[in-house]
């Protein structure tokens, strides 16, 4: 967002919601879908929730729009059984969620909280509580242990790797979730095959490969990529482990979001044990939509009709959720292209279709963004100010904390469409804002050009 004709943010609120948005230099958007789409799933159609207060400061809560599609999947019961599994690695332990006092005054805001996700496993990021649980469930069935009674220790035991053998786990990724499919496969006794697209960070790749894993880089972008790992897989045997749903192909997505989600759960011990009975808006980044889409669905389960308002946010080459709401018809839409865009952990253009229905009626807006709102929050986070706590996050991690700066600075400047967004986001004096950092810095090089060189300059940063 800014005040020049660059467009940096753009976003869409759900259908039923009292209409769409931009930021100065973006125009609402009025087109009947777009130019690189496929067809729609057949999904049930959209909610007709009402949208959120215009006023300011503190707005009034909107309730969920109904029963949500997958209730007992991402039930307390089920997030507390998923997270005691968890608890049984050497490595578990509750990532810190940091508050940025000095940075919320600055913005107008009552409170700034990120949950840093670097911390997770030493593995830099969130995806190995869902590749974990996943391998580990898929174990746990060929065992025949029910998945209350899954421990790290009784799927490492010599009974459970005799009687399993070596199990070939394949997976398609930009990264991260294939380091964790390569680091559970590994921890448990078994191997790991792992498909990148073109272009992937020599970095992430080295990383995969330290886990044991065998990695291939592909001539395609994200989504070949996992036709590619599914092909391998039909040919030479093995599990695939991949974070979105095809048919017939449901329980392991299912699983991975299960796992995401304790992000979510542990966010809401940790803020109540601070005093906050509850966020007022949460910021969730989505690639194919299951972190977003397991997340939602733990705020939904978890605070009820206190919910806060949910943002999904997407790389505007890769926004497949923002396009779908968009055209307003309740289903989900593919897009194509080359995907091209720093956040490559959301450079993704196919919904994940067990996440889509939850995040359509239970997402309130949805953005896309330039890589230069993920950028400069990037800097911020590593130039704290005040007393605030420096933060190492990834280019995938806080574009939810850019569009918050964006809208503050053009707020400042006298936008009336950012003065529009920054309500519509309930945001103001008393505003608890939550922010998920991902991943830290998965690719150090490029981290440190970013951080250096100022790479992808937010239009307020040469303010």
């Amino acid at each position: 967002m800014n005040v020049t004709a660059r467009d940096d943010i753009a976003y869409v609120q759900r259908v039923g919601d009292p209409g769409s948005g931009s930021a100065d230099g973006i125009a609402p958007d009025s087109q009947t879908g777009p130019s690189s789409q496929t067809g729609p799933s057949s999904q049930t159609g959209p909610s007709s929730q009402t949208g959120p207060s215009s006023q300011t400061g503190k707005a009034p809560r909107t309730k969920p729009a109904g029963p949500l599609a997958t209730t007992n999947e991402f039930s307390r019961e089920v997030l507390t059984m998923v997270r005691n599994f968890h608890r049984t690695f050497p490595q578990y332990q509750e990532t810190p969620l940091i508050q940025l006092p000095a940075l919320a005054a600055e913005l107008g805001v009552g409170g700034i909280w990120i949950k840093d996700e670097s911390k997770r496993f030493d593995l830099n990021s969130f995806k190995v509580l869902g590749g974990a649980y996943a391998v580990a469930r898929y174990l746990g069935d060929r065992l025949g242990i029910a998945p209350e009674e899954l421990s790290f220790a009784r799927l490492n035991s010599p009974e459970a790797r005799a009687e399993l053998g070596t199990v070939n786990f394949v997976t398609a990724t930009d990264g991260n979730h294939g380091r964790a499919v390569a680091w559970s496969a590994r921890e448990l006794g078994h191997r790991a095959v792992v498909f990148m697209p073109k272009g992937a960070s020599s970095h992430r790749v080295a990383n995969i490969e330290k886990e044991g894993a065998e990695v291939h880089v592909t001539a395609g972008n994200y989504d070949e990529t996992i036709r590619v790992a599914r092909a391998y897989m039909e040919e030479h045997g093995g599990v695939i482990v991949q974070d979105t749903s095809w048919e017939g192909y449901r329980d392991i997505p299912l699983w991975i979001m299960q796992g995401y989600a304790v992000v979510l759960d542990e966010v809401a011990d940790q803020l109540q044990a601070a005093g906050v009975q509850y966020p007022d808006v949460a910021f969730l980044q989505a690639g194919v939509g299951s972190f977003a889409g397991g997340a939602a669905a733990a705020i939904a389960e978890r605070y009820g009709d206190k919910r806060p308002r949910v943002a999904v946010v997407e790389p505007s080459a890769a926004a497949c959720y923002y396009e779908s709401v968009r055209i307003a018809d309740g289903e989900p839409y593919d897009i194509g292209g080359e995907l091209d865009s720093i956040m490559v952990g959301l450079a993704c253009g196919e919904p994940n279709r067990l996440a889509w229905p939850i995040l359509r009626d239970h997402a309130d807006l949805y953005f896309s963004v330039a890589d230069s709102v993920s950028a400069s929050a990037m800097r911020v986070l590593a130039q704290p100010r005040g007393g605030d706590e420096a933060l190492v996050a990834g280019e995938s991690a806080v574009a939810g904390l850019g569009i918050v700066l964006a809208l503050s600075h053009a707020r400042q400047a006298g936008s009336a469409k950012a003065e529009a967004a920054w309500h519509a986001l309930g945001l103001g004096p008393e505003a608890q804002v939550l922010i998920v950092s991902t991943e830290g810095d998965t690719d150090p090089d490029h981290y440190r050009r970013i951080l250096n060189e100022k790479l992808y300059p937010a239009a307020w940063e040469g303010a």
